[in-house]
């Protein structure tokens, strides 16, 4: 068995395993190490002098948003950013009311850049805003606390109580879900999201006109007013499905039966790759390869709904909206989706195939969506920030390290086996699973980039 020196520095035996390596912790993870946390310096500044300067950074940011014409989007990222924040306040609120020290509660990762202590637990915000992190002391076994604070430890809480805590970031997202669909439905009004799903045989209520030459709809003689009936022979159930087929079949003929005033009428457009052309006026247009004739419905009503059928709706929605998740997570896991997804990193003509939509996206690409999100009006804005909170609550409910579903797992695991006497799990022997489960993480987040960054540079 290898022998290591107790000081750490020299080895007395054979190389340590990598398996040894990891259950070390080399990079703190588990045992929560203090990289950044050196003492104050002599004329470093004051917390408050901190806090102006990041208040001045964030004014300038909007500023220049607005400036730019992005000041929706820069506001709805910072939407965003209060969801995460919410998060870590799940976890915060449940520990506090178990009596469990919590010692740090900051917005972002790596170094300070603002930070107040109150209390036992000390605020602030860090340079990476990747997310958030309640530190709530005694996590595991290898954490070591002052012996006074043991009592206060996550891991002397009951089962209950570390289930409750390991869970209440994703139930923060699902409860800010449930109230934004609520408000949709009950004050703004749904526009198609999930009341109002426009039937393939809506009327067209629009043409798209091109700045150079005719649209395919134009040249094959679409009409306002006209109900596709068929495509191809094939009979769709909604107008999302037509969408679908036409941007799947760019350059190839495509046969048309439409409804014209009470008559069958045949047409035959050729779908051109929507990047390759510009419509005029404010028409939005898919982006990438995709198939683009140049029809659409225009916008659909906005339907409001009483106090009674909103809470209905919103749950509803939600169900839906979970079960859409699941599925596509389930898609992603799969032998075929995981064979998709290094296709589309190989290939960029992959990855603009409709076919191939279901992936992860990056911080760049949820920005992207926001943007477009905003221009569709705050009905859009709404769901969408509906369904990013139910995306992240189930996410971090996987049985994955770090995440929160890990820690669930393991809080499980203990209580299975504390049914005659306590026990608590050696987290040096599972961290070989961690550090796995993290460069998963780091993959997705890694990939998810590449391809965000891909489209925008094409």
């Amino acid at each position: 068995m290898t022998q290591l020196d107790p000081s750490g520095d020299q080895e007395t035996g054979e190389r340590p395993s990598w398996r040894e390596t990891l259950e070390a912790d080399p990079l703190g993870l588990a045992s929560h190490r203090q990289w950044d946390q050196l003492p104050p310096k002599p004329g470093d500044p004051s917390p408050r002098a901190d806090l102006l300067r990041l208040a001045l950074v964030i004014v300038a940011v909007i500023g220049f948003g607005y400036a730019a014409g992005y000041g929706e989007t820069i506001l709805l990222v910072l939407v965003l950013v209060g969801c995460i924040l919410a998060h870590e306040f799940g976890h915060y609120l449940t520990a506090k009311a178990g009596r469990v020290k919590v010692t740090e509660f900051f917005f972002g990762f790596g170094p300070r850049l603002w930070s107040i202590k109150r209390g036992e637990t000390e605020y602030g915000v860090k340079a990476l805003p990747l997310g958030g992190y309640c530190r709530i002391i005694g996590m595991n076994n290898l954490e070591e606390v002052d012996p006074a604070d043991e009592p206060r430890t996550y891991r002397q809480a009951p089962l209950w109580r570390r289930l409750s805590i390991d869970v209440a970031g994703s139930a923060m997202h699902f409860l800010i879900a449930l109230v934004v669909l609520f408000s949709m439905f009950f004050w703004v009004g749904d526009q198609g999201e999930y009341l109002t799903v426009p039937p393939s045989s809506y009327p067209i209520a629009e043409i798209s006109r091109l700045a150079t030459g005719s649209s395919p709809a134009e040249l094959a003689g679409f009409q306002l007013g006209d109900r596709i009936l068929s495509i191809d022979g094939h009979h769709f159930d909604s107008w999302a499905s037509v969408v679908t087929y036409i941007q799947a079949h760019a350059g190839k003929r495509l046969d048309f039966v439409v409804d014209r005033r009470g008559r069958d009428v045949q047409l035959y457009p050729v779908p051109v790759k929507a990047d390759t052309v510009k419509v005029v006026g404010k028409q939005n247009i898919p982006s990438g390869s995709v198939g683009f004739i140049g029809i659409g419905l225009g916008l659909p009503p906005v339907i409001h709904s009483g106090l009674t059928a909103s809470i209905s709706d919103a749950g509803g929605a939600f169900v839906q909206a979970t079960a859409s998740t699941f599925d596509a997570l389930g898609h992603l896991v799969s032998l075929k989706g995981v064979s998709s997804y290094f296709h589309m990193l190989s290939s960029k003509k992959v990855a603009d195939n409709p076919n191939n939509s279901v992936r992860f996206e990056s911080p760049v690409g949820v920005v992207r969506i926001l943007h477009q999100a905003g221009q569709s009006g705050l009905p859009t804005v709404l769901w969408l920030i509906a369904l990013i909170n139910i995306f992240i609550g189930i996410f971090n409910l996987l049985p994955i390290f770090p995440l929160d579903g890990g820690r669930v797992v393991v809080a499980l695991y203990e209580g299975v086996r504390s049914w005659r006497r306590p026990y608590r799990a050696d987290i040096a022997k599972l961290l070989p699973i961690f550090y796995v489960g993290l460069a998963i993480i780091l993959f997705i987040g890694v990939s998810s980039l590449f391809l965000d960054l891909r489209d925008l540079i094409a």
